[in-house]
C-alpha cells in the first residue's frame, strides 16, 4: 500500500526537508523545482511505507553530493541523477524497483522524487540518515551492514564514474575527490539492497516526517499560532519525540568557506537582551554542535536547525547572514541513530569533536 507525492505536497516537503537538513543537504528550493518539473511531466510518485516494502524489492539510495554553497551557482540540469542510476544498473546488472533517499534533508529529499517520477518508480518512506550528514559513510545503511559500493557518480557535463571499494569511509574519500573535480557538486547512486534489508537498516517515515513538518508550519501560520510551539508539539508525536529551542537572538558573525568539498565555518548568535554569552554553532555542511560558554546545548547526531524568527522556516548554512533574527531548534534523533554502532559512525567523535553525546532531553 502506498500514497503518492503530488505537486501539492512539494512546498510542504521542501520546508520540512530544510529543517531536517540542519543547515545542509543542499538548497531545498532548487530540489523542489526539479521535482515539480518531473511530476508535471510524468505524474505523482508513489510513497511506499517502510513496513510495506516486499522482501525481494531491489532498492538503490541516491542523491546529491558536494558543498551546498556551490549548488546555488551550479544549478543542476535534472539529468545528472538519471545518468548515475543508469550507470549503476549497467554496472551491477541489478534491477531497479524503488529508490530511497540516502538522507532526509534539503535537496536530497526531492532528488529521489525527481528521479522516481522520471522512471515511474516508488520512493521508500525512509532514508539512511534521519537528517542530513556531510559524509557518505554516515548512513544507518552502513552502520547496519549494507556495502557502500559500488558508487555510481555523474555530473552535469555527462562525465560519469564507478567506485568499487570495500570500506564505506573509502567510498566517501574517493567520491568526494571526484565531486571536487566535477566542480564541487555531483550526483550518486549506491547502497543497493533488497527490501528485507531496507526494512532492517533504514530510519523509518522520514519523507512523511518532512511532509508533516511542512504542513505543521503552514497550518500554524494560517491559524496565527506560534510556529515553534507547533513544531515542538508535532515532534513529540513522532519517533523523534524531543524538540526544544536552545537559543534565540541575532546572527552577529558568520565565518564560512569551502574545504575538501564541504562548506565549513561557524556562526555566532547573540541573545537579544545580551543577558548571556553568544551561542556558537560549528558547521560542516550541517550544524554540528551548539555551545554557549563551553556548555553544549545540542550536538550531533541530534538535529540543530537555525530558523527564521518570523517565518519559522530553516535558514541553510549558505544563506546565513549578519543581522538575521533566529531561533535555534534542536531535535533528538530516533533510537536507531543512538546505538553505540551508530554513534561510532556519526556521533561527535566521527567529526573530531572531543565532546560526549548526550541525547537531547535524556540524561545519557
Amino acid at each position: 500500500m502506498s500514497t503518492h507525492i503530488t505537486l501539492a505536497d512539494l512546498d510542504d516537503l521542501a520546508v520540512g526537508a530544510a529543517i531536517l537538513g540542519t543547515g545542509g543537504g543542499g538548497d531545498p528550493y532548487i530540489g523542489k523545482l526539479m521535482a515539480r518539473a518531473a511530476i508535471e511531466a510524468f505524474g505523482p510518485v508513489p510513497l511506499m511505507p517502510l513496513d510495506a516494502v516486499p522482501d525481494d524489492l531491489a532498492i538503490v539510495a541516491c542523491g546529491a553530493m558536494g558543498a551546498p554553497t556551490i549548488l546555488i551557482e551550479k544549478i543542476p540540469s535534472g539529468e545528472e541523477m538519471g545518468r548515475a542510476l543508469d550507470l549503476y544498473v549497467r554496472y551491477t546488472g541489478r534491477p531497479l524497483d524503488a529508490l530511497i533517499p540516502f538522507e532526509a534533508g534539503g535537496i536530497n529529499s526531492t532528488i529521489p522524487i525527481m528521479a522516481a517520477a522520471q522512471r515511474g518508480l516508488p520512493v521508500i518512506d525512509a532514508d539512511g540518515m534521519g537528517r542530513a550528514f556531510p559524509q557518505l559513510e554516515m548512513e544507518t545503511f552502513n552502520v547496519y551492514g549494507v556495502p557502500a559500493g559500488p558508487v555510481a557518480i555523474a555530473d552535469e557535463r555527462g562525465n560519469t564514474g564507478i567506485i568499487e571499494v570495500k570500506a564505506a569511509a573509502k567510498s566517501e574519500w574517493l567520491a568526494r575527490g571526484l565531486t571536487i573535480r566535477m566542480g564541487g557538486q555531483a550526483y550518486i547512486a549506491n547502497y543497493g539492497m533488497d527490501g528485507a534489508t531496507c526494512r532492517r537498516v533504514s530510519v523509518p517515515g522520514t519523507m512523511s516526517l518532512a511532509l508533516g513538518i511542512g504542513r505543521t508550519v503552514r497550518a500554524a501560520k494560517a491559524a496565527h499560532r506560534d510556529v515553534l510551539d507547533s513544531l515542538i508539539e508535532f515532534f513529540a508525536g513522532t519517533h523523534y519525540e524531543e524538540a526544544r529551542i536552545v537559543a534565540s537572538g541575532k546572527v552577529v558573525d558568520v565565518a564560512r568557506g569551502v574545504k575538501n568539498g564541504w562548506s565549513v565555518g561557524t556562526v555566532k548568535i547573540e541573545a537579544f537582551d545580551r543577558s548571556s554569552a553568544p551561542v556558537e554553532i560549528l558547521i560542516q555542511n550541517e550544524n554540528l554542535v551548539a555551545e554557549r560558554d563551553g556548555e553544549v546545548l545540542a550536538i550531533v547526531p541530534d538535529l540543530i536547525s537555525i530558523l527564521d524568527l518570523d517565518t519559522g522556516e530553516a535558514i541553510t548554512t549558505e544563506r546565513l547572514r549578519y543581522g538575521q533574527r533566529v531561533n535555534v531548534l534542536a531535535v533528538r534523533v530516533p533510537p536507531i541513530m543512538r546505538t553505540p554502532e551508530a554513534l561510532a559512525v556519526f556521533g561527535p567523535k566521527a567529526f573530531g569533536l572531543d565532546k560526549p553525546y548526550r541525547p537531547l532531553g535524556l540524561a545519557a
